[in-house]
């Protein structure tokens, strides 16, 4: 068998796949590239068992059919190094060696058969369908992966949660300290229905989504989901078991509300946090009279610090705190110019809001707050 393809083509499908393959194996094929070529298409396969990827690319030319498998490592380092150029793998099946040649050279590598690899997880008939823009989801799984939870004791925290109701789609996260939930309002079900995807499939996504239009579509059951993205599959393994009433935890009345400019805020609590607790990391914040105080203290080492930004608020003078490192991340996950602060008091969650949604969501975040030491 014998195909020569485009080298940076190759090498960029390769370097995308290879974040699916773990460093160890169960399985010792689980380390290989299925490489299968079907009618001048090449189909190329990565795996970790729980996770499957799949991407396609055309050949510039081939003589035929087949497949095979090949270690990850030393293949893809090889490739890396290529400018743009056209290189052949001949295969060897009775020997089984791929020899591939470029303009100044060649190299070989032992191949295996790809009958070994396991086979994709197959999506049950009465399965559910989501079509989202790539875009779309990209934006959302962006903007929910560092509120994930990393707690071997509640296994269902430790991804992202979509729970597909009649009025929208809700993409959500939190790991009980903050928490993410994006309700895209232009997709809604009749059916309801609702997935639990785990941190490796949807970090593979955030890697692969976004780079053009189109859709995606995601087909799920109660084990595995489909997520196809245009040229490409990923297909995961789901986390199973209930995820939490993430609308119980979110304040609805919260009468004082504090508007304020986000990169400014941003950067007063990255100035002010080095000289919090390094336990706690608890940033006070002190809102009255347009004027927004942020003071951090570590009495242990004899550091403290504040700052003052003016700010717009309407509600009562108050004292709240917030670990200063996850309102950061929080910060850095919004793109606005301005966020809103609704509160409701000192020992209830603050509501965090963009001054503008995006166009056809309600994006919020949740911070829970802390415990002051007056």
């Amino acid at each position: 068998m014998k195909f020569t393809l485009s080298s940076t083509a190759l090498s960029s499908k390769l370097i995308a796949l290879s974040r699916v393959i773990n460093s160890k194996n169960s399985l010792p094929i689980l380390s290989d590239f299925v490489f299968e070529i079907e009618d001048n298409i090449l189909y190329l396969t990565a795996s970790d068992s729980e996770n499957m990827m799949k991407t396609t690319m055309e050949l510039i030319e081939s003589d035929g059919n087949g497949s095979f498998a090949v270690g990850n490592h030393d293949l893809l380092e090889a490739v890396k190094g290529f400018s743009e150029q056209p290189i052949t793998f001949e295969v060897n099946q009775q020997e089984n060696i791929a020899r591939i040649s470029y303009q100044n050279g060649m190299f070989s590598l032992p191949v295996e058969s790809a009958d070994e690899f396991p086979k994709a997880q197959e999506i049950s008939g009465d399965a559910h369908t989501i079509t989202i823009a790539n875009n779309l989801l990209a934006d959302n799984i962006n903007r929910s992966l560092f509120a994930m939870a990393q707690d071997e004791l509640r296994p269902v925290m430790n991804g992202i949660y979509f729970d597909l109701k009649s009025d929208c789609l809700s993409i959500v996260a939190s790991d009980g300290h903050k928490l993410v939930r994006n309700n895209v309002l232009s997709i809604k079900s009749d059916t309801p229905a609702s997935f639990i995807m785990p941190k490796k499939p949807a970090t593979l996504l955030k890697n692969l989504l976004g780079k053009d239009g189109g859709d995606v579509t995601i087909r799920f059951d109660e084990r595995n989901a489909e997520i196809n993205y245009g040229d490409g599959i990923v297909i995961c393994r789901l986390t199973e078991g209930r995820y939490p009433n993430y609308n119980s935890v979110i304040p609805q009345n919260n009468p004082n509300q504090l508007t304020v400019d986000r990169v400014s805020l941003l950067s007063a609590l990255r100035r002010v946090q080095p000289f919090s607790n390094g336990y706690s990391n608890q940033i006070r914040f002190h809102v009255e009279n347009g004027t927004l105080q942020l003071d951090a203290e570590d009495f242990d080492f004899s550091k403290t610090a504040t700052e003052k930004m003016s700010c717009e608020y309407n509600g009562q003078p108050m004292s709240i705190g917030f670990k200063g490192s996850s309102f950061i991340e929080v910060l850095n996950n919004f793109d606005c110019p301005e966020i809103i602060i609704q509160l409701a008091d000192p020992s209830r969650a603050g509501v965090v809001l963009p001054s503008e949604q995006p166009e056809n969501q309600d994006v919020l975040m949740l911070m829970m707050p802390m415990l002051i030491n007056e």
